[in-house]
C-alpha cells in the first residue's frame, strides 16, 4: 500500500475541477458486492483472530460513520492493510473502504482481488491526473479513503516524514465542493514484534479527526504544509503512547 504523491501545486484547482479522460478504466476503484463482505467476514472472524495474539483498539469513537473520510495510518507491515478495515468495522464505521496502492500491486491475480476490494493504483513516480482526480471524486462521493502518509513500510517504530500528497488531495477536494467537510483520521499501528508472526500483539490508536476545512483558506501550498505538519505531530504523539506494547501491558482481548 502506498501514499499518493502530489501533482504540481499550481495545478490543484485543475485537479479539483477538471475530469481526466484517459486511462479512467485503469485508475478507478470498485468494491465487489460479494467478495468484499466475504473478505471482511473471513478476515475479522478467522484470519486476524487466529494469527494475532491480543489486539487493542483505542479511540474508536474518533472514526466518523458518515461523510468523506481519509484514514491515515502509520505503515509498519503489510498486515496494516487488513488491520485498518478490522479497526473500522470494530468501530462500526463504513466498510466500503478505498485504498490507494502502487501500480505494481494491481497486476495479475493479486490485482484482480485488490481492485475488487476497493484498491486503485497510483504510479508513485509519475502519478496521472486521472488517478488523482479519482481520489477527489471518491471524497466528493463521501467515501472513505485509506492512504499511508509515510509512503513505504518502516519497521523502526518511528514516524517518518510524511508525503505532501494526502494534504493536497484533501484540500483539492475540499475546495471543489462547498461544505464537503473532509476529515483526516490519524491512526497509529504498532506490533509487539518487528516482523509480525503468529501470536504477535497489536495496538491500534485512533486519533481525533483533523478537519480539512480548517486549512482551506489562503495559499494551498502553505496550507498543505501546515496540514501535513499537524498530521505528523498527531501520529508522533500516538506512536509515542504505543511504547506500552513493548512492555507487554496490553489487557484487552476484543477478538476473543
Amino acid at each position: 500500500m502506498m501514499e499518493i504523491y502530489s501533482a504540481n501545486p499550481t495545478s490543484q484547482q485543475k485537479l479539483a475541477n477538471t475530469r481526466a479522460t484517459t486511462k479512467v478504466a485503469h485508475t478507478t476503484s470498485r468494491v465487489s458486492s460479494w467478495l468484499a463482505p466475504l473478505a471482511y467476514l473471513l478476515g475479522r472472524h478467522f484470519l486476524i483472530p487466529s494469527f494475532f495474539g491480543r489486539i487493542k483498539i483505542i479511540g474508536q469513537e474518533n472514526i466518523p460513520t458518515t461523510g468523506p473520510v481519509i484514514l491515515a495510518p502509520t505503515h509498519r507491515a503489510r498486515w496494516d492493510a487488513l488491520l485498518v478495515p478490522y479497526a473500522a468495522i470494530a468501530c462500526q464505521a463504513k466498510t466500503d473502504l478505498r485504498f490507494m496502492v502502487t501500480s505494481s500491486e494491481c497486476k495479475g491475480l493479486q490485482g484482480w482481488f485488490v481492485r475488487r476490494l476497493g484498491g486503485f493504483p497510483v504510479d508513485p513516480k509519475h502519478p496521472s491526473i486521472s488517478t488523482l482526480r479519482h481520489g477527489v471524486d471518491l471524497l466528493q462521493q463521501k467515501k472513505t479513503l485509506v492512504i499511508f502518509p509515510e509512503g513505504g513500510i518502516y519497521r523502526d517504530g518511528e514516524v517518518h516524514p510524511l508525503k505532501p500528497g494526502i494534504a493536497r488531495l484533501a484540500l483539492s477536494a475540499e475546495s471543489s465542493q462547498p461544505d464537503l467537510e473532509i476529515k483526516i483520521i490519524p491512526i497509529s499501528i504498532n506490533y509487539s514484534q518487528t516482523y509480525p508472526n503468529w501470536g504477535t500483539d497489536v495496538i491500534i490508536r485512533i486519533g481525533p479527526a483533523i478537519k480539512v476545512a480548517d486549512y482551506s483558506k489562503g495559499c494551498i501550498k502553505q496550507n498543505a504544509k501546515s496540514l501535513t505538519s499537524d498530521l505528523a505531530k498527531v501520529l508522533q504523539q500516538l506512536s509515542y503512547q504505543e511504547s506500552e506494547i513493548t512492555n507487554h501491558t496490553l489487557v484487552e482481548i476484543p477478538n476473543s
